[in-house]
């Protein structure tokens, strides 16, 4: 495993494709996609040419047989030129890790290759209205009939159902054994009968639309269960294994929220630095007083050194080191989200007027950079799993 600190030349070259490509789309591209109320179609199709978006997938399933540090520094240099595709959280790093890892052959074969050459999105549905950040809570449920699955439940906050072929649902079953009702989860099609969506008006400037998902006797084959459809199944996959499946996919998340929120924040800090060395009101650029200059410095700083978290969680995931990652992944996506909102806060603030202008696009960053300190997960929430899970502290609930 190469070093988590200095990156590969392999990396390096990776980084600097991507942000070729990225260039050539930039913010008013995405700018424009938001105001039209369009996708990024253009983008995510040329990203899927060039093998960026299953880069993490494997190569005997089309993909590019990298792993998250890959696919993470793609959404990252994306993001730093003002265009990141929020889908690449979910369909490969979730969805396509969990199905990769867990799933039957059949799913694979049938899944993987369209994820990875990009001519298939998966959502992901684990959110619930009355769950908040308790997974225990989780009431959507999926019982048995005969050899189908019939699914009941809610969703909220899911990304980008509308433009994704299936939706993988977070649901929970009865064990047969202790009665308890254990995770499992299951690839919905997106026109199932009694699968319905309702998009969520939002105040954020984002391509992708947020859904309530309603799961009304949502009736399924037994090969709907991610990794088979029998209580005899292997550790790897099927009604045994739907914790770890799901922890195979939150870790990636987190991670890949993470590369979103340093793309975010090195974009708003190039904006402001550009700025900063160019506009003059006194003798001299506005960037050579340090009370300008500093908090760029710093902002610059807490990327770093939040990209840096975000490199070892990812190398630690790619390893199988599944126990670390954990913890890593959670405090890289805890430090970027700080970084993030300091470095678009500062940058607004370093242009002044201009920074709430249209004609900057920096004010709309506001409300996007708090979603990385939001979701997947709230800061508080990553608190409590560092103060229970490292520092071995009780627990409040």
């Amino acid at each position: 495993m190469s070093s988590p600190v200095i990156e590969t030349e392999e990396h390096r070259a990776l980084r600097a494709s991507v942000a070729a490509l990225a260039r050539r789309y930039g913010r008013e591209y995405f700018a424009a996609v938001v105001a039209e109320g369009r996708h990024t179609d253009d983008l995510w199709t040329e990203a899927a040419k060039l093998g960026y978006l299953g880069v993490n997938l494997p190569a005997e399933y089309g993909g590019g047989g990298g792993g998250i540090v890959e696919l993470s520094l793609v959404l990252e240099e994306l993001g730093a030129a003002g265009c990141p595709l929020l889908m690449l959280v979910v369909s490969p790093a979730i969805c396509g890790t969990v199905i990769a890892r867990f799933g039957t052959e059949a799913q694979k074969r049938a899944w993987l290759p369209g994820l990875a050459d990009g001519s298939r999105k998966m959502a992901f549905g684990i959110t619930e209205p009355d769950a908040g950040s308790n997974s225990h809570r989780i009431t959507t449920t999926a019982r048995k009939d005969g050899g189908d699955w019939v699914l009941n439940g809610r969703k909220v906050f899911i990304s980008g159902v509308d433009i994704a072929d299936a939706t993988l649902i977070v649901g929970r079953t009865e064990d047969a054994r202790t009665g308890r009702l254990k995770p499992c989860l299951f690839i919905v099609e997106r026109d199932t009968p009694g699968f319905g969506r309702h998009p969520i008006a939002m105040e954020l400037a984002a391509p992708e639309k947020q859904f309530e998902l309603t799961l009304d006797d949502v009736r399924l084959p037994a090969d709907a269960l991610v990794g088979g459809g029998t209580s005899h199944a292997s550790s790897s996959g099927g009604e045994d294994a739907g914790l770890l499946q799901l922890f195979a996919g939150l870790n990636p998340e987190r991670v890949m929220t993470a590369a979103f929120a340093l793309g975010m924040g090195r974009y708003a800090l190039d904006r402001a630095v550009a700025y900063a060395r160019t506009r003059q009101v006194w003798k001299e650029p506005i960037g050579a007083h340090q009370a300008v200059a500093h908090p760029l410095a710093q902002a610059h700083i807490e990327l770093e050194l939040a990209r840096l978290m975000t490199q070892k969680a990812a190398h630690l995931y790619d390893a199988g080191d599944d126990l670390a990652a954990g913890e890593a992944a959670n405090m890289a996506k805890y430090a970027a989200a700080e970084a993030a909102v300091h470095a678009v806060d500062q940058a607004v603030h370093t242009l002044g007027g201009n920074g709430l202008t249209k004609e900057y696009g920096l004010a709309s960053l506001i409300t996007a950079a708090r979603v990385a300190r939001i979701a997947p997960v709230s800061r508080e929430m990553i608190l409590n799993f560092v103060s229970h899970q490292t520092l071995g502290l009780p627990k409040s609930y």
